[in-house]
């Protein structure tokens, strides 16, 4: 009788994990360079399910969600004019330094700080650094496919794009940022990337899929719910007829 409670509520945790990614991926929708969660399903423990069952005859424990990493592909290029903008087309990343580590990025809305290095828009300076001369206007700043970025045509540095073995291996830590560990291999060149000058890269997530995905979600919540109030209503009879 308590296998039937368990696996219900196994069901229920997963399917509210799987609930908060999608919202997750929801909340960032608008956010640049986003990359969507991938969530799948994984059995539980199975047990034999005891003398009156017969042998052979086994209960699982339930389900359980499992994050299987995010979704590289592209999002829609967005032009937006502004000079320091740039968007990553094909697979490859920005390394940045955050916090003492490199970190990867496709978020390309760059800036200059007040020392002429370029960053991120969260601060975190490109590796290797660049800076260009102080007053530079950004219109003056021209960044080409190839990441080189010049000023009024002196080369000032290049935006090195880069990847790794496995990119769904990669370790989110926020902020739009990646690093690289074991699951993922160790940071290198990218091969067949290029930067576009005046765009941003767009979020890959479907709203219409998310969508789909969201309802579903709940409607399978509702029923791992229903099934624990049965179970429940089952026990109330067993321990009447007990009685």
């Amino acid at each position: 009788m308590l296998e039937g409670l368990y696996s219900a509520a196994a069901g229920m945790a997963a399917q509210q994990q799987h609930m908060d990614a999608v919202a997750n991926d929801m909340a960032n929708v608008d956010t640049t360079g986003y990359k969507s969660l991938r969530t799948g399903f994984r059995d539980l423990l199975y047990t034999q399910a005891g003398k009156a069952a017969g042998t052979g005859v086994d209960v699982g424990a339930g389900a359980a969600a499992t994050q299987l990493g995010r979704s590289l592909q592209q999002g829609s290029l967005q032009n937006t004019g502004r000079m320091l903008d740039v968007a990553i087309e094909g697979p490859g990343f920005i390394r940045v330094r955050h916090n003492g580590a490199d970190a990867l990025t496709r978020d390309g809305s760059l800036q200059v700080n007040a020392a002429g290095q370029l960053q991120t828009s969260t601060g975190d300076l490109l590796q290797p650094g660049i800076t260009v001369p102080r007053g530079t206007n950004p219109d003056d700043i021209a960044i080409g496919p190839n990441g080189v970025v010049t000023v009024r045509g002196n080369q000032v540095g290049t935006i090195q794009l880069v990847t790794v073995a496995s990119p769904e291996g990669l370790t989110p830590i926020g902020d739009n940022l990646f690093t690289a560990g074991n699951a993922s291999g160790t940071i290198r060149a990218a091969n067949g990337a290029q930067l576009q000058q005046g765009f941003l890269e767009g979020s890959n997530v479907d709203v219409a899929d998310a969508m789909v995905d969201m309802m579903n979600s709940q409607r399978s919540y509702q029923l791992a719910s229903k099934a624990i109030q049965m179970q429940d209503e089952m026990a109330g009879i067993a321990n009447g007829v007990k009685q």
